[in-house]
């Protein structure tokens, strides 16, 4: 039964790879294909499933749920919690790209939030003026050290990633603390990220339904942006204040 069902969900797939063109196809124009994107017909058919239909009627609503009726306290502190436990996957990789002083600081940002900040709850080490960074994975350091994107993926449900941004976080679950979370509690951390970053796309949502091709746009700058990581820039850990949160909900309200 299950063989049975996989074999219809594997034919449903196909058919909307078929079904899915680009916007040079119905202009009758050439298309390029993207190096990393060898994929693209499959790509753009399980981004038709994310932006059609799971993102709408799934993932915008459980966000503006949890963004509308959890406290921001508590909001904070779990995203604070969330956070903290990759820090030591962090100082290990900025370690791999030989970037000692950021190293130190998701040293220092793990070991003060930890022991001062309730296990990560209270950001304290930005209080000490102990900046927070963005993540680094173990596929910005295989990219820093020239291992190519691989073949990007849509990945249903979730979003795009690539061969080595996913392979690379199998690697961090390797580190401790991410190494002792359960599978519940892995998911629950998936959840939460997931919810979070949903409401911090609400700033881009405006740019990408204008744009005349958003998977194009939103696979272009996912690439440029891991590219980006790899070189070893840091990217600007954006938040949702007030105002953000309000526009957020007033938008779901029209």
């Amino acid at each position: 039964m299950y063989f049975k069902r996989l074999t219809v969900l594997l034919g449903l797939c196909l058919a909307l790879t078929g079904c899915v063109q680009t916007p040079q196809e119905e202009a009758g124009l050439e298309v390029k294909t993207h190096p990393d994107d060898p994929l693209e017909g499959f790509n753009r058919a399980m981004w038709a499933v994310n932006y059609d239909y799971l993102d709408p009627y799934l993932l915008k609503p459980a966000s503006v749920i949890y963004v509308g009726y959890v406290p921001g306290w508590t909001r904070k502190g779990v995203s604070n919690f969330v956070d903290n436990l990759g820090e030591p996957a962090s100082m290990i990789n900025s370690i791999f790209m030989l970037e000692g002083q950021d190293a130190v600081n998701h040293f220092n940002r793990f070991w003060i939030n930890t022991l001062f900040g309730l296990g990560g709850l209270i950001d304290i080490a930005s209080a000490a003026n102990i900046p927070k960074m963005s993540e680094r994975e173990f596929g910005d350091a295989a990219g820093h050290y020239g291992v190519g994107q691989g073949a990007y993926i849509m990945v249903p449900g979730y979003g795009p990633t690539t061969l080595r941004i996913a392979g690379g976080k199998v690697v961090d679950g390797l580190y401790p603390p991410l190494a002792l979370l359960t599978l519940p509690q892995s998911l629950a951390k998936l959840v939460v990220d997931g919810l979070e970053k949903r409401a911090e796309l609400s700033k881009q949502e405006a740019m990408l339904n204008s744009s005349p091709d958003p998977y194009k746009f939103v696979r272009d700058a996912y690439l440029q942006n891991k590219e980006f990581k790899a070189r070893g820039n840091d990217v600007a850990i954006e938040t949702l204040d007030d105002d953000d949160i309000e526009a957020f909900l007033d938008e779901i309200d029209e």
